[in-house]
């Protein structure tokens, strides 16, 4: 309960004696967790800065009714850190290839037409119920509510019958 009436001064009053004690209290343990979840001591220093700048700035969003103050710190430093990492992942535009594309095999282009003309003629197959479920679907990029909609009939008929079809397309492309 410490910690909540921290988070209450500073949420209601942006109280900075109770900011300060609770970074007293959290940073370090959110760098630690973060180096222990692999990140360098810099990289773990600089989240755990920007985690308690978000406690102060996002405190209205603390309900002390959904987790525990340090449920709440430690889920904004495991979302930094997915954050980081996925930046880190990124290729930056120097890394990115410019030009002309070398020419595709023509082994490669061969084999994916002979796939696509098998794909054509097995949903061709299809009854036209499911066959034009999956052409709303994956052709007309309709999501399944939207379908129901511009269909009326129910989701999960739609849902159905579009498994369905793509149970009888895998079983056609083998």
């Amino acid at each position: 309960m410490l910690w909540v009436d921290h988070m209450l001064r500073i949420r209601d009053d942006q109280d900075q004696t109770a900011f300060a004690e609770l970074f007293d209290h959290f940073a370090p343990r959110v760098k630690g967790f973060l180096m222990k979840s692999g990140a360098d001591a810099s990289l773990a220093e600089e989240c755990a800065q920007e985690v308690m700048a978000t406690c102060w700035h996002k405190a209205h969003m603390f309900d002390p009714a959904r987790a525990s103050v340090a449920t709440w710190i430690f889920t904004i430093a495991r979302n930094r850190k997915i954050d980081v990492l996925r930046k880190q992942r990124r290729p930056e535009p120097e890394d990115l290839g410019w030009g002309p594309e070398d020419e595709p095999d023509q082994a490669d282009v061969m084999a994916l037409q002979q796939e696509s003309e098998q794909l054509g003629r097995a949903i061709a197959e299809l009854p036209p119920a499911q066959r034009e479920l999956i052409q709303k679907a994956y052709f007309g990029d309709l999501s399944h509510s939207e379908i129901a909609d511009q269909t009326g009939l129910p989701l999960g008929t739609i849902k159905s019958r579009i498994r369905l079809a793509l149970e009888r397309l895998r079983h056609a492309m083998k």
